[in-house]
């Protein structure tokens, strides 16, 4: 298929087909609308203007474009192994994302920021990480864009997956446990808690602190906000074109929510085209623990992005700034808020949420594993876990649906949970 050229901007059509847009992000201090001096400290000025952009469609920059073509578009494949052992009518297919640069689909934005940074003269990228997954992606941009990177990895991820330091550190990236005694913000949460397991609320803190205080340096982030849900569109919008050729027409569209970039960004094209009356029909199903359900019991509101209220007031579904979920193997997801656009999606029901313990997806994960050969990364295991709750619902009903979800990265170096899994010692 033709590489997309462009991302997909769902602001566009929730605008024009809904005549509305998610509430703006506020200033911490004066609560009103923040504005790109207020952003500047931290963005270069293309991720801020594609952060509050109305363009349908914006460019990909050739230099990115150059790199996406080593591993993109990615495969769609057809779950015969996995349709196989359910005994299910339904067709399952699964959108590759683990076979990119990073192992996960997180390169997809990682490349684009990496690039704006270094055009606007920046010489460090400071970030946090959850299992190791985004900094990883961060640190190889940082890599073949010429830049630093700074990496505050939250501590249980960085005590579980010491092989996803190893990455980092081999593309040049300083890795810190988080919290950590380099900031004002980390000392403040060991103050409180000196066994802290940590979180992304708390790795945020410090990587905003950082980046703040060093003119060379910008911040940049994995998830939740409008450009990173952008970026990820160019999966979507394979998808779609895939399904096409395939003659296929989508009944459930399946994505695991941390942040929510990963299923946003493949489901958004679909549901924009659902949304200007092309399809219909599709549900789309974002997946997230029960360890920390911020879409399924979460609170919709004005919340702080991060644990020390550094950040603007995001309007999203949260279970608080200040949660701190328990250190489930899937630290990808372990965070407390939702993206605001998904928010404002949920809040009009037009997606759904499902919310699984991690026992249940590390089964779904040996499943899938067993039937295509693939160990996925414990985030992707609650999207297999929904969509094999699917398949068995059409076995019951005898329906002959088809079901799509991403996989969006794979679990080669997450074998500790793994491990605990097969040694029983899950709960």
């Amino acid at each position: 298929m033709k590489p997309v050229q462009q991302f997909l901007n769902i602001n566009y059509y929730l605008r024009k087909y809904l005549g509305e847009l998610p509430e703006p992000a506020l200033h911490p201090g004066t609560k009103q609308p923040i504005g790109p001096a207020d952003l500047a400290a931290i963005f270069p000025m293309e991720l801020i203007k594609q952060e509050v952009s109305l363009e349908e469609f914006i460019d990909i920059p050739d230099a990115v474009l150059d790199i996406y073509q080593k591993f993109r578009p990615t495969t769609l494949i057809r779950a015969k192994g996995l349709e196989k052992f359910l005994k299910t009518p339904a067709r399952i297919y699964y959108k590759n994302e683990a076979v990119t640069l990073s192992g996960s689909h997180k390169i997809n934005t990682a490349l684009v920021q990496a690039y704006y940074n270094k055009q606007a003269g920046i010489k460090r990228l400071v970030t946090e990480t959850g299992a190791g997954q985004w900094g990883s992606a961060l640190s190889i941009a940082c890599s073949l864009f010429g830049l630093k990177c700074l990496v505050y990895m939250v501590k249980v991820s960085f005590e579980q997956k010491p092989q996803r330091r190893t990455i980092m550190e081999t593309f040049g990236a300083k890795v810190l446990a988080s919290p950590s005694t380099t900031t004002n913000a980390g000392k403040g949460f060991l103050a409180k808690n000196p066994n802290t397991s940590g979180s992304l609320g708390m790795a945020i803190s410090e990587a905003i602190e950082t980046a703040a205080g060093d003119k060379q340096s910008n911040y940049a982030l994995g998830s939740v906000l409008n450009h990173v849900l952008l970026h990820q569109t160019v999966v979507g919008q394979e998808v779609r074109q895939q399904l096409k050729d395939l003659g296929e027409k989508p009944q459930v569209m399946i994505g695991c929510c941390g942040g929510g970039s990963n299923f946003a960004g493949f489901a958004f094209p679909l549901l924009a085209d659902q949304l200007a009356g092309k399809i219909k029909g599709v549900r789309f199903v974002g997946v997230e623990p029960d360890a920390c359900p911020s879409m399924t019991k979460g609170e919709f509101r004005y919340d702080h992005g991060d644990t020390a209220k550094m950040t603007p007031l995001l309007k999203m579904e949260t279970l608080g700034c200040d949660f701190v979920p328990s250190p489930i193997h899937a630290g990808g997801l372990r965070y407390h808020g939702i993206a605001p656009q998904l928010a404002f999606l949920h809040q009009r029901k037009l997606i759904e949420t499902r919310a699984y313990d991690q026992l249940s997806c590390f089964k779904a994960a040996q499943i899938f594993a067993q039937g295509e050969g693939i160990i996925p990364a414990p985030e992707s295991s609650h999207a297999i876990k929904a969509a094999i709750d699917e398949a068995m619902r059409c076995q019951r009903q005898r329906r002959a649906e088809t079901i799509v979800f991403n996989l969006s990265g794979h679990g080669l170096l997450d074998l500790k949970g793994y491990e605990d899994f097969l040694a029983g010692k899950l709960k």
